[in-house]
């Protein structure tokens, strides 16, 4: 009972109050400025302030302007009556322009920036199915985990991106890596380092933004169930702000090792030249081989027996969000290739890449959907999934470059591979609980090489080595297509293996034993994914 409650005969009994100690007196304002104490307290006091406000003001003048950049207004986007473009003949309108580089970095097209923008939307709108897709082939304790690690990463992609990412990526700088554009600061109206279409340079960055944020999350697939959340935020971290965007400047950064883009003013003098037009290196390869790294690092979930050892992977829980999901991925996939033309303009080749795009991914979903069903004489929905998927990430690269029946062949191979990919990892004991390695690193790789098989020559690059009309150049070409994806897979793999090594050094990377057995989502999260109704729970609707 409380005490200062408790009545007895209608009194009220108190605890004894407090009696504080009467304040020393007050000491003259001379007496206290001769105090030795205070006046050394008052120096460094006073000599810290003014220290620390010197350093602000030394910031804000040095550091401030590369942060926060120059007031962005219209009249910074010159129109080419402000330029006085009368000298040279502008490509495809008819005008004419001061100098061509001049026009082409500040004349911004409206129809070419609309068009990323929407792709760039659609390319975002993937998380969405990525979210569905993982969280219905996982177990009911992971969903939450799932879910949380996709939106933070989303969030931590976003600013890292902003702040380095994008300069590292797409910024002038040298074979290895950029370095202008941090912050986003310095840039003309629009990004021509690696294609003048006139896309506004923002709507450049929003849709790069996109594809940066799906190699972060293909990385999660594999960790799933047993990652713990700030092992997770540190190698997102590493992921969005180091690995991907330093490794794409070799394959789409302006003079990057194996790239196809010369540096401003210069020439390409790559020893081997990538050709990867929306991403089967870039993205999907880096992003499985990042997976595979994690993958190892971590080790099998508890309890996870293999197919050796007389096991299997284990159901999914929801399959109808899984496939959902996996359709979501499929529908965004229309931003991710059709967009990477960067140009409305270019009707026959979005026409041609959307189409491509859809023939391989029926065909990859047929095919591997029919071999298995040879295996184990069901019609197996996830592996019908992770098919087409496999055909979606293996036409990434070559979309543009081959034709329709190359499309179809390049489908129907995927497929298998992401059916051998899944049993490769199976065998080697790695718990890849989605199939991110199968789906998008093995069939990365075979979306790389088939460029360099298919290509039809009639949109830019050399001859595939099955096509006719093959030469000498296709040999060298096909070697350029292996040659390029292995540099990209092994140092993604490599750098990655080494920052989950040193994550798990330091007892960040895997939840505790406890945690995993308790669920991931209650021991990391507070939380489960589904509440049940009372009425299934024994208890009744009160």
């Amino acid at each position: 009972m409380n005490i200062l409650t408790l009545r007895s005969g209608g009194d009220e009994f108190r605890p004894p109050r407090t009696v504080r100690a009467p304040k020393p007196p007050k000491q003259p304002l001379m007496q206290r400025l001769k105090d030795k104490d205070r006046q050394k307290f008052f120096i460094a006091f006073f000599v810290g302030k003014l220290v620390g406000v010197a350093a602000f003001f030394f910031l804000v003048k040095t550091i401030g302007p590369w942060i926060i950049g120059q007031a962005a207004h219209a009249s910074g986007v010159k129109s080419q009556d402000t330029l006085g473009c009368s000298a040279v003949p502008y490509p495809n309108t008819g005008a004419v322009a001061a100098t061509q580089a001049e026009c082409n970095a500040n004349l911004v097209s409206a129809s070419n920036t609309a068009w990323v923008l929407v792709t760039a939307f659609l390319v975002f709108f993937m998380q969405a199915g990525f979210m569905m897709l993982e969280a219905g082939f996982a177990r009911t304790r992971e969903v939450v985990n799932i879910l949380v690690e996709c939106i933070v990463d989303t969030c931590l992609c976003a600013i890292l991106f902003w702040a380095f990412g994008f300069a590292f990526m797409f910024g002038v700088g040298n074979a290895w890596i950029g370095h202008s554009f941090f912050f986003l600061n310095g840039a003309p109206a629009t990004y021509t380092l690696t294609g003048a279409t006139g896309v506004a340079f923002m709507a450049f960055f929003l849709f790069q933004f996109a594809f940066a944020d799906t190699c972060s999350t293909i990385t999660s697939g594999a960790m799933v169930g047993r990652t713990g959340f700030v092992g997770d935020l540190i190698y997102s971290f590493c992921v969005s702000g180091l690995i991907y965007p330093i490794l794409g400047h070799w394959v789409w950064g302006p003079g990057g090792l194996i790239s196809t883009v010369a540096k401003p003013g210069g020439t390409v003098t790559s020893w081997f030249v990538l050709h990867d037009f929306a991403g089967s290196t870039v993205v999907h390869t880096m992003g499985g081989f990042i997976a595979l790294a994690g993958g190892i690092a971590l080790g099998p979930r508890l309890g996870r027996k293999f197919k050796r050892d007389g096991g299997g992977l284990p159901p999914g829980h929801d399959l109808l969000a899984a496939s959902i999901g996996g359709v979501i991925l499929w529908f965004g996939w229309y931003g991710f290739n059709p967009g990477s033309t960067l140009s409305a303009m270019d009707a026959a080749g979005i026409g041609r890449v959307a189409a491509n795009t859809t023939l391989a991914a029926a065909a990859a979903g047929g095919s591997a959907f029919a071999f298995v069903y040879f295996r184990i004489k069901k019609w197996d929905l996830g592996i019908s999934i992770n098919g087409f998927l496999g055909g979606l990430v293996a036409i990434t690269c070559p979309c543009y470059w081959v034709n329709a029946t190359g499309a179809i062949i390049i489908g129907l191979v995927a497929g298998i591979v992401v059916v051998f990919g899944v049993d490769l990892i199976e065998w080697l004991r790695i718990d890849d609980p989605i199939g991110a390695v199968a789906v998008h690193g093995f069939a990365g790789i075979w979306g790389t090489w088939s460029l360099g098989l298919f290509a039809t020559g009639k949109y830019g690059t050399a001859v595939g080595l099955l096509m006719p009309g093959s030469k000498t150049g296709s040999v060298k070409f096909f070697i350029a297509q292996v040659g390029g994806n292995a540099i990209i897979a092994v140092g993604a793999f490599a750098s990655a293996f080494a920052i989950m090594k040193a994550i798990a050094y330091f007892k960040m990377l895997r939840i505790s034993e406890e945690g995993e057995l308790e669920g991931i989502d209650i021991h990391e999260h507070g939380s489960p994914a589904y509440h049940p109704e009372a009425a299934y729970m024994g208890k009744g609707l009160t």
